[in-house]
């Protein structure tokens, strides 16, 4: 072992080997099996990229047929802002439990315990591909802190920095 190798095996970094993308695709089964949302709340339909410990990026299919739309506007309708934040939620959750493979249970829950910075750029209309990137900033004593963003047709359509944690059922 050089002393590169050293200094990487004993750092709290990542490996260089851990740093690259991993080559995947996570279809809406295997989301199941780690967050706990179901239809009509659950908001991530499949991973497109994945990164453990770093990076994920997710899709959203937004179609007319969302149970939101009946009543948020009948007339134009929009995407509930707080609905795409949950979506980026989710999709954060996401990077944290599969980078631990840490699967869904009856006896703990990932809470969103903050949302800093939130801005809305443009609507998310029926129609849109929704794509959701989250990427871990910091993570410390049980609190994990992203910097996620949506995308609709490569524009910025939402940003926010969350604050997520696990926490054990009672």
């Amino acid at each position: 072992m050089n002393d590169a190798d050293a200094i990487l095996s004993t750092s709290s970094a990542p490996s260089p080997s851990a740093c690259l993308a991993t080559a995947f695709i996570m279809q809406s089964d295997e989301i199941k099996q780690y967050l706990p949302h179901r239809y009509p709340f659950l908001l991530v339909d499949r991973v497109i990229e994945f990164t453990p410990g770093m990076h994920i990026k997710a899709i959203k299919n937004v179609s007319s047929n969302e149970p939101f739309f009946q009543g948020h506007f009948p007339h134009y309708a929009v995407m509930p802002g707080v609905l795409i934040v949950e979506a980026l939620a989710q999709t954060a959750a996401l990077l944290s439990l599969k980078s631990t493979d840490q699967k869904s249970d009856a006896k703990s829950v990932v809470y969103l315990a903050g949302i800093d910075g939130a801005r809305f750029k443009r609507p998310v209309v029926p129609g849109d591909t929704l794509a959701m990137t989250a990427k871990i900033l910091l993570n410390k004593r049980g609190i994990v802190k992203f910097a996620v963003q949506a995308h609709v047709d490569g524009k910025l359509t939402c940003e926010a920095e969350l604050l997520c944690t696990m926490r054990t059922l009672d």
